[in-house]
């Protein structure tokens, strides 16, 4: 549904995108994360027909946005971090606005107005003026602009923040909810918020590609099969033996006595699966295997390596280039 190839932005020396590609498939949800300044809101306001790049394609449902912008901005509901909102008019003022702008058919703006306005639950607030509403109502009415004409492709750059709990909860339901019908970019720095909806991860960093994948791909890469947690019924110094005994086991740590087993946390040698030997081990042994769960490093250390990573590979690049022109 959308596909970037080569994307670059320069303004003067400064590149702010350095050759990016990556696709985003018909009906998924895409989590694009970086930290500040790394190149998202440049890509979205490329995507979006914003501002133009220096070079490469951008393709939406088949049209390129340098040479069918309208069509690619037909394909897209944008909700930009700070929503675009006229405070002095009423929701439903603001959405008949919204309306006008995207030319959708007189005959259908009813029949959706009164859908969006349920899907987002805003209903009883259309007549309100927008200045008088919460932040997170303004969130939910900045939602409904980019629900405007039912575009596949929606492009969300950061929908919760500022929100209570409760909101981001909604939030990330209404963001679920819509992934059977659209295609979405998810621009977040929660990254809870991206095991919770997405289903594949862009990581951009200093305008370049850091790491793609699904979010299953990334945390089953990380070890999360060697390491798991075991609870065990039974003297914990005995367990401890058994366990530390077995073939394959590098490290076993005693976590806490929880109830009347003994909790443990295991580490293993990389692509060694040990569980089938442990099982058997503390058979013989008497002590019955009560839970065995692999472990995973969460998301956000995830990111942070590769983050940290990618900024160490490229400070030596660019020092070792003033190297060679120093020579």
């Amino acid at each position: 549904m959308i596909e970037i190839r080569n994307l670059t932005k320069k303004y003067g020396q400064f590149t702010a995108l350095d050759d990016i590609s990556f696709d985003v498939k018909k009906g998924e949800i895409m989590g694009f994360l970086g930290p500040n300044g790394a190149g998202k809101s440049t890509t979205m306001n490329i995507l979006t027909g914003y501002i133009p790049c220096t070079s490469g394609t951008v393709k939406v449902g088949g049209f390129e946005i340098m040479e069918s912008p309208r069509e690619v901005k037909k394909q897209i509901g944008y909700l930009p971090e700070i929503p675009p909102l006229y405070l002095d008019m009423t929701v439903h003022e603001y959405l008949k606005f919204i309306f006008e702008l995207k030319a959708v058919p007189l005959g259908q703006r009813k029949s959706q107005m009164d859908d969006i306005l349920y899907l987002v639950k805003i209903g009883d607030m259309k007549n309100r003026l927008i200045k008088n509403l919460s932040k997170g109502y303004r969130q939910r009415v900045g939602f409904a602009q980019a629900l405007v004409g039912n575009p596949p492709v929606l492009v969300l750059d950061e929908p919760t923040v500022g929100l209570d709990p409760g909101q981001i909860v909604e939030i990330r339901k209404l963001v679920s909810s819509l992934r059977h019908d659209h295609t979405i970019i998810l621009s977040t720095h929660i990254l809870s918020e991206v095991n919770a909806v997405c289903s594949s991860v862009v990581m951009i960093n200093r305008g370049r590609i850091a790491a793609s994948g699904s979010v299953s791909d990334f945390t089953a890469s990380e070890g999360s099969v060697n390491k798991f947690v075991i609870s065990v019924v039974g003297n914990k110094n005995t367990a401890q033996n058994v366990i530390s005994e077995v073939n394959g086991v590098r490290n076993v740590s005693f976590l806490r006595i929880d109830k009347d087993a003994a909790l443990f946390s295991v580490e293993s040698t990389k692509n060694v699966d040990v569980r089938r030997p442990l099982f058997n081990e503390l058979s013989r042994a008497s002590l019955p295997i009560i839970e065995l769960r692999p472990v995973g490093r969460s998301l956000e250390e995830i990111f942070i390596d590769i983050v940290n990573k990618d900024s160490v590979s490229h400070t030596e690049s660019v020092n070792n280039d003033s190297s060679k022109e120093a020579r």
